[in-house]
């Protein structure tokens, strides 16, 4: 059953993000509308596209987040994958979406740090490059 509503879903999501499902909502929009007049604007003609709305809507819903799920899913487990596959990496960063988010504070501050070390790091190296290429070039004069 999950495996049909997951092909299901695909095809009504493809589907629903499609141009033509756009232009097929607004054509109904538009039937709605001129037979506004004929219904002479009735309750019923209101109820007519705010019930077909509504339903929609609440179907969209599932599929979406449904879609969504196995979006994400497959997001975390491809980068499961390159994490795993990269001896340096902290592999603990494989289960960072079932940490609470006290965890992920902890894990978003550790890296924070790490970035700053690194930065640090980084302006400490270009000063020494400039130091020595000034005392490169102050050796060039002195040897002319």
């Amino acid at each position: 059953m999950a495996k049909l509503f997951a092909k299901i879903s695909n095809r009504i999501a493809s589907f629903a993000g499609h141009y033509t499902a756009f232009v097929f909502a607004l054509l109904i929009i538009v039937v709605w509308a001129a037979t506004g007049p004929l219904f002479g604007f009735s309750n019923t003609w209101q109820l007519v596209i705010n019930t077909g709305t509504t339903i929609v809507t609440f179907l969209m819903v599932f599929l979406i987040q449904n879609t969504q799920n196995r979006d994400a899913m497959a997001v975390h487990l491809k980068l499961d994958e390159l994490i795993r596959s990269i001896a340096e990496a902290d592999d603990d960063l494989m289960d960072a979406e079932d940490e609470t988010d006290e965890e992920l504070a902890k894990l978003k501050a550790k890296y924070h740090a790490l970035r700053r070390e690194h930065d640090e790091l980084k302006g400490h190296i270009e000063r020494l490059t400039d130091s020595a290429k000034e005392n490169g070039r102050a050796a060039g004069a002195t040897a002319r």
